[in-house]
């Protein structure tokens, strides 16, 4: 770091040599993290497979945290083991302790014995105060139904930058909203293209979450360890290069813990070519899931039930021998098959008005939304601004 100007010690071509991070410089952030991650693991803490997700396991005793650039969550089977951890990081970094968590990180958790609810109901209604939306009619549904959003349509927009904060805020509330996935991976698609069309779309996203800024997620205490799957594919739902769109949503003992919205990565030729590229990333997630799962010391039960609408792509997982027209599958073929061998996954027919996924790959009517919505366990414990 250059001296200040002024220093009197300081000398032509002499910088700073400092002895601990500031905050502001480039390299701040990576020495904060090694140095904290660093004295965990000298504590006598893991690392996951999720780097700000660190486990400790004594005796009977199971300790864990999460961390976020220099705020930490801590929880654990043993109060002693909470409190040590907590002298110990206070000797080292002079920790400020704020009590049972209430708010974090714009999430706000509410406690009882059976189980933890969380919803973004301040953070929903500080953006719909920042826009001025406070005032404006509810929306039964996020986007209406059957919208398609496109590049270039409508007037271009003058002020780019109000959408894309717009959209940044949308994505970070999607972290316990689902129901609005879908409609915040179509608007964060056009960032770079904006018109008078989008706008509209995400102001409809805002009608919407007015007339339900408390709905979030209650998580029991007494759910079980299995493991149960949902994935779908909208085929050539992007009009301008016909990709599909692939959306999943896996529940824990019943309470819903990870959904995605994506576009994907090439043209499909087929539904069925859509779906099992679907199915292929679905996979993919639970394995992630059953590693993090195995740190908190769960035992997944499998083989895991992942239910799909298509046939023709059971039929695929199903056949042991590749054929001409699912050769250039061969990857995806091979990830989901391998899987469907060694019993970790059992793909299975759903019904499509029982596809819970459906809602991660299209917008839907007002009817079919508030089903698939209440399917997922979303719940609302207040009534919206008036």
């Amino acid at each position: 770091m250059l001296p200040p100007e002024g220093h009197p010690a300081a000398s032509s071509g002499q910088v700073c040599h400092l002895q601990k991070s500031l905050y502001g410089l480039k390299q701040a952030s990576r020495q904060w993290n090694t140095e904290f991650c660093g004295e965990l693991l000298d504590f006598g803490f893991s690392q996951s497979y999720d780097h700000c997700f660190f486990y400790q396991q004594s005796g009977s005793h199971f300790t864990c945290l999460i961390i976020y650039v220099d705020d930490v969550l801590v929880t654990g089977s043993d109060p002693q083991c909470i409190a040590a951890l907590k002298a110990y990081l206070d000797r080292l970094f002079t920790i400020k302790e704020l009590g049972f968590a209430k708010y974090f990180l714009r999430v706000e958790l509410a406690r009882d014995a059976a189980g933890t609810y969380l919803n973004q109901r301040k953070y929903i209604l500080d953006i719909l105060a920042n826009v001025g939306m406070m005032d404006c009619r509810p929306a039964s549904t996020p986007f209406p139904q059957g919208l398609k959003l496109v590049g270039k349509s409508g007037i271009l927009l003058t002020d780019p930058d109000k959408y894309c904060r717009l959209v940044g805020r949308l994505l970070y509330l999607n972290l316990t909203r689902p129901d609005i996935t879908f409609c915040v991976q179509q608007l964060g698609q056009f960032v770079n293209s904006l018109s008078s069309s989008h706008w509209d779309a995400a102001i409809h996203v805002l009608g919407y979450l007015k007339g339900c800024p408390s709905k979030g997620f209650y998580y029991s205490a007494g759910g079980d360890s299995s493991l149960v799957a949902y994935c779908d594919a909208d085929w050539a739902t992007y009009p301008n290069t016909r990709r599909s769109v692939t959306g999943y949503c896996i529940f824990l003992g019943g309470s819903l813990i990870s959904w995605k919205t994506k576009k994907q990565c090439t043209v499909s030729r087929s539904s069925a070519e859509a779906e099992y590229r679907a199915l292929s990333m679905t996979v993919c997630e639970l394995q992630w899931i059953s590693y993090i799962a195995s740190n908190f010391q769960l035992s997944i039960p499998t083989p895991i039930p992942l239910f799909c609408d298509n046939q023709g792509t059971l039929h695929i997982v199903a056949n042991l021998v590749f054929h001409e027209c699912t050769k250039h599958l061969d990857i995806d073929c091979h990830l989901v098959r391998d899987q469907f061998k060694s019993s970790f996954v059992i793909p299975q027919k759903v019904s499509s008005h029982l596809q819970l996924a459906d809602m991660f790959t299209k917008a839907l009517g007002p009817v079919v939304f508030a089903f698939l919505t209440s399917k997922l366990g979303m719940k609302d414990l207040h009534l919206g601004p008036t």
